[in-house]
């Protein structure tokens, strides 16, 4: 299977989900909390952010713990950490821009890796390196669904599918998932940061659930 291919079977499985929870876990205790709530409720995927001390040994157990949940990393910005986050046992990783250096390391690894891109220039460079899932980044602050249209048309030929992040809501996200292009959203509003500080368990696991049922309306 090549770079692509692998993008592709990446996309194909997100789009199973639709909708991917965003994470910036600071402790391992918080972080399988929250994939326990994940996992209850029936929201099987994550992108763990690399943004924390914590993030790499939320990986590591959370993998063993929950084997159901199709755990990915998130903010890869170098080569170290991409592989610390497959090392740890992420199924798949994305970044907020396109690194070359990046790509191509995860190229020669076999990694399913998404860079992030916003503009048709960043789109063919990934497109160069053989990338065919890509992550929308910063979404709604980039123009939103009106940009990655535009911006998508001239590929369309080239099946590319998009994770857009970045200001994706619960009132907006059925828009973006109503586009073909679009395999998943990355679910920002679910499991915040403070909700997670303040213990608010029961919020968090209403908002998955709420998320869950919105998931199950775009399926596809």
């Amino acid at each position: 299977m090549n770079f692509g291919e692998l993008g592709l079977q990446t996309a194909s499985k997100l789009a199973s989900i639709r909708i991917v929870p965003v994470l910036v876990l600071n402790s391992v205790e918080d972080g399988m909390k929250m994939c326990a709530v994940l996992d209850r409720c029936g929201l099987r995927a994550a992108e763990i952010t690399f943004r924390t001390a914590a993030a790499e040994d939320v990986i590591r157990a959370a993998a063993k713990e929950f084997p159901s949940l199709y755990l990915g990393v998130g903010t890869i910005l170098n080569v170290k950490d991409l592989h610390r986050a497959f090392d740890a046992g992420a199924k798949f990783a994305v970044a907020p821009g396109f690194n070359p250096t990046v790509v191509r390391e995860a190229v020669n690894n076999g990694f399913a890796f998404a860079p992030g891109i916003c503009t048709p220039s960043e789109i063919e460079q990934a497109c160069e390196l053989g990338c065919r899932f890509l992550k929308f980044f910063p979404a709604e602050a980039a123009g939103g669904l009106k940009l990655l249209k535009a911006i998508s048309a001239p590929y369309k030929h080239l099946g590319l599918r998009f994770m857009p992040t970045g200001g994706v809501t619960a009132s907006n996200a059925a828009d973006y998932l109503a586009v073909k292009e679009i395999a998943a959203v990355g679910g920002t509003w679910l499991g915040k940061s403070a909700e997670i500080e303040a213990g608010n368990w029961a919020g968090i696991e209403a908002t998955v659930r709420e998320a869950v049922a919105l998931a199950a309306k775009l399926s596809v």
